[in-house]
């Protein structure tokens, strides 16, 4: 029984590895047609299917594919089965696919379409939930016919290729609106089109301190359609000054002393309510979702697996480990932005100062493979209140933070995002993390390395809802 028959529209986001492997098998010399399937993840999100490319099964010509009964070519119907039982087993969706000449438009044949009318329908009771369905492809273009029930075929708006560059892949050339006015000046840089993509973007944003409000203000300006702010933090005097948007009456109250105000229920307000605040007056006619949660409650973490893009500005190791899986399961860019201030604990003298900048790429980067992430700090952060107050900790002194350094390290995340978004960089470019020590005055650059047996990034890439995320369940409070 089909279990995404509320969808209307469909997308396909494909790992880099996965499509550079598929190109090399249907665009060869030979300028003929050739044939594979794609074994995807599904969910839906308001009505909407999304799939991830997960499995690839190449068809061998002559074995595989092979001449058609009733058009060109065909996969024969063992390939087929073996394909379709492999997906079904792991609760995946079907996609055969197959390629056409031609550039930027691509579409079906009518043989294509009359065979889908004959064979899919059997091959949904196979696999019996995830959908079944059918691409082709030309050199930039890409089309599908996708199968939610007998009586329910959805088409597939676009695909996106998650590399470094992210590549968008319409059945035709895409048309774009003319941006709005106050978009002038850097429409100039990369064009009504660019601006409507930024238009069209979701992008989560994990902390809204000193580094995610600055985010999110630049975010906001540029004109990115929709945020989702995540952060349970209150403002504080000691933070305001690197707050974004802060306002004195956010942490005093205005007619009463606070600790009156606090006895007749008064609280600071909320780090997500200022950022929706200034993402506003920014941005009118924003979308903005402003959740009060911690990332690694399931609630808040399941509204960025649909996101375009996300910044990650907490440092605390829960939010690391949750995002990282986010970023290979779901195929969703990711740039890691923060700050220290490394000094003497005696003495006080600054040692270091640094911003970074960590650009995640699903299946490519990983925080895991790099030892960004602590097992130690990871499990005190998981200990349970009880656990916590039985053991002897070390009381955690707050760090040196400066408004100018958050500015540093938020400025070039959201310039990466931008430029890598638009287009405007070289799809080959090598994926660098980059560290500013403005002591020094020099940026470091840290090529990123990847073990192809980590279970994040290889093993759970584009898992989607089929592997769990690592959240636990939410405090009350």
């Amino acid at each position: 029984m089909a279990t995404h028959a509320m969808s209307s529209t469909a997308r396909l986001r494909l790992p880099a590895a996965l499509m550079d492997e598929l190109r090399a098998h249907l665009f060869r010399a030979d300028a003929d047609e050739h044939g594979a399937v794609i074994g995807a993840s599904a969910f839906e999100v308001g009505g909407e299917l999304r799939l991830l490319g997960r499995r690839l099964f190449l068809a061998q010509d002559g074995t595989d594919y092979v001449p058609g009964e009733r058009g060109y070519r065909m996969l024969t119907p063992e390939f087929v089965l073996r394909c379709v039982r492999i997906c079904a087993e792991e609760g995946l969706a079907y996609l055969a696919v197959h390629n056409h000449p031609g550039t930027d438009r691509v579409a079906f044949s009518s043989d294509d379409m009359a065979s889908h009318r004959r064979g899919y329908p059997a091959l949904l009771d196979i696999l019996d939930g995830p959908p079944a369905g059918a691409l082709v492809f030309a050199g930039s273009a890409v089309a599908g016919d996708i199968w939610l029930s007998d009586e329910c075929q959805i088409e597939l708006d676009h695909a996106v290729v998650t590399s470094r560059t992210p590549q968008v892949l319409y059945p035709a050339p895409h048309r774009h609106a003319s941006a709005d006015a106050r978009y002038d000046r850097q429409v100039r840089l990369f064009g009504d089109r660019g601006q409507e993509v930024l238009a069209s973007q979701k992008v989560g944003i994990v902390g809204a301190g000193g580094v995610g409000s600055l985010i999110n203000e630049y975010l906001a300006r540029l004109g990115v359609g929709h945020l989702v702010v995540i952060d349970d933090d209150r403002i504080e005097e000691s933070n305001s000054s690197r707050l974004v948007g802060a306002r004195t009456t956010d942490w005093q109250p205005r007619w009463l002393p606070a600790q009156f105000a606090r006895r007749l229920g008064w609280k600071p307000t909320l780090k997500v309510r200022i950022a929706e605040r200034v993402a506003r007056e920014a941005r009118p006619g924003i979308r903005f979702d402003a959740i009060d949660a911690d990332v690694d409650d399931p609630v808040a973490a399941e509204c960025l697996t649909d996101c375009d893009a996300i910044f990650l500005a907490a440092d605390t190791m829960r939010a690391r480990h949750v995002v990282n899986s986010i970023c290979h399961r779901y195929l969703i860019p990711v740039w890691q932005a923060g700050t220290k201030v490394e000094s003497d604990g005696s003495t006080g003298t600054v040692l270091d100062v640094f911003s970074v900048v960590r650009h995640l790429v699903p299946g490519q980067s990983c925080l895991w493979c790099n030892d960004l992430i602590d097992h130690s700090r990871l499990a005190e952060e998981n200990a349970t209140p009880e656990q916590r107050a039985a053991q002897t900790y070390i009381e955690e002194v707050a760090a040196p933070s400066v408004i100018t350094l958050n500015a540093v390290a938020a400025a070039h995340a959201v310039n990466d995002y931008l430029l890598t978004t638009v287009g405007l960089t070289e799809h080959d470019a090598q994926a660098e993390w980059i560290r500013h020590h403005p002591l020094d005055g020099y940026f470091a650059r840290q090529k990123t390395d990847t073990d192809l047996g980590c279970r994040q990034c290889a093993e759970y890439l584009a898992a989607g809802p089929l592997e769990p995320l690592p959240t636990r369940e939410p405090v009350s409070r």
